[in-house]
């Protein structure tokens, strides 16, 4: 069956508007979806720092850090700089530094772990500090 000239071209006219119908419709769930992500989503540039820490994760792996043994406890210290220094030091100097940085211990609680006296423990300690100081600014240059 052979159609005419007039239903061609209403058949091409249908197609055309169905056509342009999907067209508009697309463009409009476009619209639709660029305005939901105005909305919902921001740039990485407009995130504080608070929030940018809070989309990652760094992985952490004991070789990575040094490890000190002070009265039963490992101490790992990640900094490569500072364990430099801390293996610098002399043992007690050292296991007082970790014992109370590390650790959080007061004077007397050192003390009577290593039985010492409180005022011996912070002279070694100050002592421990500007000795440590004198080491990291001398590597601070490398």
């Amino acid at each position: 069956m052979e159609l005419s000239s007039s239903q061609r071209k209403t058949i091409r006219h249908q197609f055309d508007s169905f056509c342009k119908k999907i067209l508009r419709e697309e463009y409009r769930d476009c619209v639709r979806e660029a305005q939901r992500r105005l909305q919902y989503e921001i740039s990485f540039s407009e995130l504080s720092p608070q929030e940018l820490d809070q989309l990652y994760v760094m992985d952490e792996y004991s070789t990575d850090s040094n490890h000190f043994s002070v009265l039963g406890y490992d101490i790992a210290v990640n900094d490569d700089l500072v364990s430099t220094a801390l293996a610098a030091l002399p043992e007690q100097k050292r296991d007082i530094i970790l014992l109370s940085y590390f650790l959080d211990m007061t004077d007397q609680e050192i003390g009577e772990r290593l039985n010492m006296v409180r005022r011996t423990v912070q002279y070694q300690r100050t002592s421990s500090l500007r000795q440590l100081k004198k080491l990291l600014e001398g590597n601070a240059d490398e």
